[in-house]
């Protein structure tokens, strides 16, 4: 072999060298200038030498974009989940359940949990083949090419496997996500919650490059398939995989007492905070791989591990200001500005407040030091006032911010009854575009307000009746966008009444209620007649959806909508179905979907001539599953049920068309 080939073959090989060290052990032994002399030196040879291109070289950036549906693919393992647990009572009866199994003492691992997304890692001859996230935990994403711009995988092994399938923990580290949050509030984008979600997003973009600028991490965590390999122990396995390359999640242990498991869960929740990444609990493990066969598991989880969740995380801060909100259906709501803070991975600057009773049982005001945590580990809320300096709460002014109008007082809410408020209309405006509702796409908020403001829009039924002219002569947007969102205008009136119901922000009126309803009665002018016994009489729906779906229909203005609606030619009724099979097919919706609102699913199989149901069954015919599915895909598994995932829904729906 030439000298320049063995120095390309060598080079390649101190690159990784460095990569690893760098990225994985945090433990670089060169700066990053001389770093850049050995790729660019790389660089130079392969150029000349094209016979050696090899797409596993570390000077190879992956580029192109990535399929804009990200295609499905099945585990060669299950990705199971584990279950949670939040008292440490329940992880000793765990452990005591496994120990009765056996019938002797049994060494148990602890590990710090990642608040990330898991990931299968599959390795073909020591190269990296293909990635996928866990999806319902038998069929995933394919995030190959994005994954690979992630700097801590290899994307070949130190030394070869034939087969190995590996799990680990994508995360985005905290200063990242500062960075990528103040980067987004600066070009006044919509900021990720929390590093949580902006790793998921930054894993699933469409051109692998953006996922590259997003300095993504991983800990690799389970060894789920290894051919030629047998490891005996969870800390093998471990160690194996940290000898391959990889940036693997800190084991400790083995313990066989009770005392060492619980002290070591209290340990990683006190680093907690001290790492550049979220750990939201800790997870405990029968260490002996042979047992872990033997205990099995569940329909849903592994009997060998729990997972120990840490109670939400408090911090202290200071209420700046309080602002007052107004909801789509009238209610002003108090929000508390606060002096931002890093919970959970994300920064809290608000938090709403609910109404007037619990800022008095606070005794909370502005200049108040308040402790705030994440209910659900999502929602800010205010846990306690550590100290009120004025003594006195705060009181939430009975005129509407908005328009200016007095404010009526419902049981423990203030709401504004204007019709005409400002903020009201725009909430309400921006519900009925939504997805979930009339699904008008390019009509957002922004485009909404200047409307408002240009007294074009003062009802729903008023975007029917838009031109190009009133979109064209808005600030910032051009012809194109006019014409896109007025087809998208034309688009929304097939909708159906389900969506157009739900679109109305009828107080207590949710989705599922809307569908409920226009199940019973087919039509939104019968709704003008129904009676408030026979709605109660709908199953699911209580009295005070009954009540509030009667005043609303009561109002003369409703009348006014519905008839302008109509005339524009909205489907205000339930069309009769145009094909499908004798006797129809029964259909079951369930997880979320990229291309399509569940709305848009359902109304699409009923004009198809399907039955669409909420429950499976062994009538069912076809399961349509998309992220997230939930028990339904369990199932419809059992039942044998066909299952439908979204890039086999245009073939679903040609099957049903002929």
């Amino acid at each position: 072999m030439a000298s320049e080939e063995l120095e390309i073959l060598k080079l390649r090989e101190e690159i990784r060298r460095h990569n690893h060290l760098y990225y994985v052990l945090d433990t670089p032994q060169i700066t990053d200038s001389q770093y850049d002399i050995l790729m660019h030196r790389l660089r130079d040879l392969e150029a000349k030498h094209p016979e050696m291109r090899d797409e596993l070289s570390p000077s190879v950036v992956v580029g192109g974009v990535a399929a804009s549906k990200m295609k499905k693919v099945e585990h060669q393992v299950q990705m199971d989940s584990l279950q949670d647990v939040f008292d440490l009572t329940s992880v000793l009866d765990f452990c005591n359940k496994v120990r009765e199994r056996f019938n002797e003492q049994v060494s148990f691992v602890v590990e710090p949990k990642i608040d990330g997304l898991s990931v299968a890692l599959e390795y073909e001859n020591g190269a990296l083949v293909r990635a996928a996230t866990r999806g319902d935990g038998f069929v995933g994403e394919d995030v190959t090419q994005n994954v690979k711009m992630i700097k801590s995988i290899p994307q070949k092994l130190r030394r070869s496997v034939e087969k190995l399938t590996v799990r680990g923990e994508v995360f985005m580290p905290n200063h990242v996500f500062e960075q990528l949050t103040a980067k987004q509030l600066q070009n006044n984008e919509t900021c990720f919650k929390n590093a949580r979600n902006a790793a998921a997003g930054s894993l699933r973009q469409k051109d692998p490059k953006v996922t590259r600028d997003r300095g993504l991490d991983i800990f690799v965590f389970n060894l789920q398939l290894a051919k030629g390999f047998k490891a005996r122990s969870h800390k093998e396995s471990i160690e194996f995989l940290n000898s391959l390359g990889f940036k693997t999640i800190d084991v400790y242990g083995p313990f066989e007492e009770d005392a060492s498991i619980t002290e070591q869960i209290e340990k990683i929740k006190f680093e907690d905070g001290k790492k550049d990444f979220n750990i939201d609990g800790a997870v405990v493990k029968v260490d002996n791989l042979e047992y872990r066969d033997i205990l099995g598991k569940t329909a849903k989880h592994p009997k060998w591990a729990i997972a120990f969740k840490y109670t939400p995380k408090e911090m202290q801060t200071e209420v700046l200001g309080i602002e007052i909100s107004v909801g789509r259906t009238g209610v002003l709501t108090p929000v508390a500005v606060l002096r931002p803070v890093l919970i959970s991975g994300s920064v809290v600057n608000r938090a709403i407040l609910h109404n007037q009773d619990f800022i008095k049982r606070k005794m909370l005001d502005i200049g108040s030091v308040v402790l705030v945590r994440k209910a659900g580990d999502v929602i800010p809320e205010i846990a306690s006032v550590l100290k009120n300096p004025s003594g006195e709460y705060f009181k939430i002014p009975r005129i509407c911010p908005s328009c200016g109008v007095e404010a009526f007082e419902e049981e423990i809410e203030l709401s504004c009854q204007n019709p005409a408020c400002p903020e009201q209309m725009l909430r309400k405006l921006t519900h009925f575009v939504s997805r979930g509702a009339m699904n008008i796409e390019g009509l957002g908020p922004g485009i909404l307000k200047k409307l408002i403001e240009g007294s074009l829009l003062s009802s729903v039924a008023d975007i029917y009746y838009l031109t190009f002219e009133n979109l064209v002569g808005l600030e910032g947007l051009a012809g194109k966008s006019a014409q896109n969102i007025l087809q998208a205008i034309e688009k929304s009136k097939t909708v159906g009444p389900t969506g157009l119901l739900f679109g109305l922000g009828i107080r207590q009126v949710g989705l599922k209620a809307a569908h409920d309803i226009i199940e019973r009665f087919g039509d939104i002018e019968q709704l003008f007649k129904v009676t408030f016994d026979e709605v109660v009489a709908i199953h699911g729906l209580g009295k005070v959806v009954a009540a509030s779906l009667i005043n609303y229909f009561s109002l003369p203005q409703a009348r006014t909508y519905i008839n302008r609606l109509k005339f524009a030619g909205v489907q205000i009724r339930e069309e009769a179905q145009e094909k499908g099979m004798s006797g129809g097919v029964n259909c079951v919706i369930t997880g979320s979907f990229a291309d399509f609102s569940r709305q848009e699913l359902e109304t699409k199989l009923k004009r198809l001539g399907a039955r669409v149901s909420e429950s499976v069954s062994k009538k069912t015919d076809y399961l349509l599953a998309g992220e997230r599915p939930g028990k339904k895909l369990e199932k419809a598994k059992k039942l044998g049920v066909e299952i439908v995932f979204e890039n086999g829904l245009e073939g679903l729906f040609g099957n049903l068309e002929n």
